[in-house]
């Protein structure tokens, strides 16, 4: 633990070098049995609530991985199949337009050539979603009618509205055409809600977070827990001076996530915190089976795909933005070829918008869960996120 400490005051907490720091962070890395669980720093900048094991953080996109499975539960008892059109539950998608070029205007659109599916929705190959080139129409109406891309859940309108408002934006490619990021979970979450005739908070509750012990997983922060929720941070305005402007609050724990959000987002809504996302991990690396109690919870074909890479070669060099060295399987990244020591084949996981990331890989039993609170300001992962990695793979 004394290693894992030093490396994450070093790149991550208060004593990192260079600026830019989080002020904490706790860190997970499980390789077979044996656990190393550190957390350095404090729950908010200038505080003196120490991190702690149990420290509850806004997760942002590894919420993803999570959403998939929800999803996947529902395949395994046949109330959905994958490659069945969308359309029956979300009517809004029954007619799909596309934008006749990626920069087209939105007036400027050509039919759907194929119905949407439940596996284009899962592999976020749908049509909507962010490119390498934010500044598209198609894309700019994502962030200004949907609120794409932005952790202020509580500003977002409920699922009808936030249907009926994307179903008057194009999609910017043809369906299963190319992978785009983040969209797609969102309308996953929709279409979890529908077909299951639930709120997704309450299907997620049930059917995976109590199965699975996750007692800390959820949209919203009750009361009795706001003592143990970090603020949200983001790098203040250069002051010219020292090329560091220090950091700035973005949200705090009585805010956005302290009531139930109206859209629950499949994307990027939870809280979580080290132990409970690690639980998701070794159901996943026993091949569906909770390790505490032995249950399945998902079948062993089901997180295959999962955790398989589902797109082309052309569509991962499309997505290198996003994906370096990595494809998508569905709701979070595949490793498929080793451009840095810890990309091992196989590997699966994700990053998130609030200087999270967690992975699994299934070749060495080895689980990475690292926790932040600083909001990333480029797609790429932090070199601090890097050196986690290094660590956890050993290299």
């Amino acid at each position: 633990m004394n290693d894992l400490r030093e490396l994450l005051t070093r790149t991550t907490g208060p004593g990192h070098e260079g600026g830019g720091a989080a002020p904490g962070a706790v860190g997970l890395v499980a390789r077979g049995d044996r656990v190393e669980v550190a957390a350095v720093g404090t729950a908010e900048e200038g505080g003196a609530v120490p991190m702690a094991r149990d420290t509850l953080f806004r997760i942002a996109s590894l919420t993803k991985p999570l959403t998939a499975a929800a999803a996947m539960l529902l395949v395994e008892e046949g109330r959905i199949a994958l490659e069945e059109p969308v359309r029956q539950w979300l009517p809004e998608l029954a007619e799909p337009k596309v934008v006749r070029t990626p920069g087209s205007p939105l007036d400027d659109v050509v039919p759907a050539n194929r119905a949407v599916t439940v596996a284009d929705v899962l592999a976020s190959r749908a049509g909507y979603g962010f490119p390498a080139d934010f500044s598209l129409p198609a894309v700019q109406a994502l962030f200004g009618e949907l609120k794409q891309g932005q952790l202020r859940p509580q500003h977002v309108p409920d699922p009808d509205t936030w249907m009926a408002a994307l179903s008057r934006i194009p999609l910017l490619h043809q369906p299963g055409e190319a992978w785009l990021y983040n969209t797609c979970s969102d309308i996953l979450g929709v279409l979890i809600a529908r077909v299951a005739g639930r709120p997704l908070p309450e299907f997620l509750a049930e059917r995976l977070f109590a199965p699975l012990g996750m007692t800390d997983t959820g949209f919203a922060v009750p009361p009795g827990k706001l003592d143990r929720f970090t603020g949200y941070y983001g790098p203040a305005p250069d002051d010219g001076e020292d090329g560091d402007g220090g950091l700035r609050l973005l949200d705090a724990p009585d805010g956005q996530w302290s009531s139930p959000p109206v859209f629950a987002s499949g994307a990027g809504g939870l809280v979580s915190t080290v132990d409970d996302w690690y639980a998701f991990a070794r159901m996943l690396l026993a091949d569906g089976h909770a390790a505490a109690t032995g249950r399945r919870l998902l079948s062993a074909g089901s997180v295959r795909l999962m955790t398989t890479d589902h797109l082309t070669p052309a569509q991962r060099e499309d997505a290198a933005l996003f994906l370096e060295g990595q494809g998508w399987g569905f709701g979070g990244s595949v490793d498929v070829r080793a451009t840095e020591p810890w990309n091992v084949p196989g590997r699966y996981g994700w990053v998130g918008g609030t200087g999270t990331a967690a992975h699994l890989t299934p070749a060495t039993g080895t689980v990475a869960v690292l926790l932040t609170q600083l909001a990333m300001t480029d797609p790429a992962p932090p070199a601090s996120t890097r050196a986690f990695w290094r660590y956890a793979s050993g290299t």
